[in-house]
């Protein structure tokens, strides 16, 4: 859990120091106040990068020229840890953990992991296939470090491949043959065993969302999560091959896991194209509730989940669901309206122009 968290320069924040509660901790305040910035902090720890998907350099304040992120880390089995990011403006960022400086940003992964869910996931079925693949990848990487090496090697991989197809303009040459060669090799390697990863995860989350999702909806329903990319049926050597004359033609690696999909199905129908706009929104959540208690349970260690502004995109009745289901552990829930009668947190932080009042709230919770 995060115990106690520093922001200089972050966002709307100029200083501010919160501490935090082991349970659930509403963060209320009108918007642009700085209540997704808080979360965004939290988050930024697991990765060095906004869930927002914005530039690191946003994350300055506008007229300084480095943000500050100090945070004080309590592990599950009693260890403390101090995280210190440095962003910058113009120039290298760095991170420290206990005053030692990390070579590598791999280095920080499973130092702090976080679980957010934000009103843009929401549309996560609607989506790109883009979009899936990422939420199954950072998955992987919560699951086990080392799984953040192999996606980043594929990426490289298909890079260099890429600029060889382009290369060839449109002609498959003796060189530029041999050449693909190597690169297919390491493609397959490392490609095989991404595919294969997502295969286990997905297998693995399928049950998880199909409970979250009765949980959220209040009724037994049919869920399924289907991975079964072609390339994985042949082997990626095959399709690479069959593909070959045509990448080079179009100059791009038109099959391999870059290309994958992770498809959703309700009641046997596709959620894309036949669930209503209520039923993806509760596929999504309970998607990313699902990964959140996978991750708990292979790591031993529960991440912190970021609830940032979801209770408004939500139906009163799943919105209700919701917080009768929370995990345990560390959970910020970040609102401009009213907290609903069914939310009892630890404690309450308002936040006006990045300026932050803890209280503790009363007894119906709300105040």
């Amino acid at each position: 859990m995060i115990r106690r968290i520093e922001l200089t320069d972050f966002r709307v924040y100029r200083h501010a120091i919160i501490e935090l509660n082991e349970g659930v901790t509403a963060v209320i305040g009108r918007n642009a106040q700085g209540k997704t910035s808080l979360a965004e902090a939290m988050s930024y720890l697991s990765t060095l990068q906004s869930f927002r998907g914005v530039a690191n350099d946003a994350l300055v304040r506008t007229g300084a020229d480095t943000a500050y992120i100090r945070a004080d880390i309590v592990h599950d089995d009693g260890r403390e840890i101090l995280v210190e990011a440095e962003i910058n403006r113009a120039g290298r960022n760095r991170v420290l953990v206990n005053k030692q400086k990390l070579a590598r940003v791999k280095d920080l992964l499973g130092v702090v992991r976080t679980t957010v869910f934000a009103p843009t996931d929401l549309e996560l079925v609607y989506k790109g296939p883009e979009t899936r693949r990422d939420m199954l990848d950072d998955a992987l990487v919560a699951l086990a470090t080392r799984n953040d090496s192999v996606r980043v090697e594929v990426d490289r991989i298909i890079r260099q491949r890429n600029v060889l197809l382009k290369q060839a303009n449109g002609r498959l040459t003796e060189d530029i043959e041999m050449t693909l060669d190597v690169w297919d090799a390491q493609f397959v390697e490392k490609g095989s065993y991404l595919g294969e990863a997502r295969a286990k995860v997905v297998a693995r989350l399928t049950p998880l969302v199909r409970e979250a999702y009765e949980q959220l909806a209040g009724e037994p329903t049919s869920v399924d999560l289907v991975y079964e990319p072609e390339w994985r049926r042949i082997g990626l050597a095959t399709a690479l091959a069959e593909a070959r004359n045509e990448d080079v033609r179009r100059g791009i690696s038109s099959v391999g896991p870059h290309r994958d999909d992770v498809l959703f199905f309700i009641k046997g129908m596709p959620a894309k194209t036949h669930a209503s706009q209520g039923e993806c929104r509760t596929l999504a959540l309970a998607m990313k509730l699902a990964i959140h208690r996978l991750v708990t349970e292979v790591v031993g260690a529960t991440p912190l989940l970021v609830l940032d502004d979801v209770l408004s995109e939500l139906d009163p009745q799943r919105c209700e669901a919701l917080l009768r289901h929370m995990p345990p552990g560390q959970v910020l829930i970040t609102t401009a309206q009213v907290l609903p009668e069914a939310a009892h947190p630890d404690s309450i932080i308002r936040i006006s122009g990045g300026a932050v009042v803890t209280d503790t709230p009363d007894s119906d919770g709300t105040s």
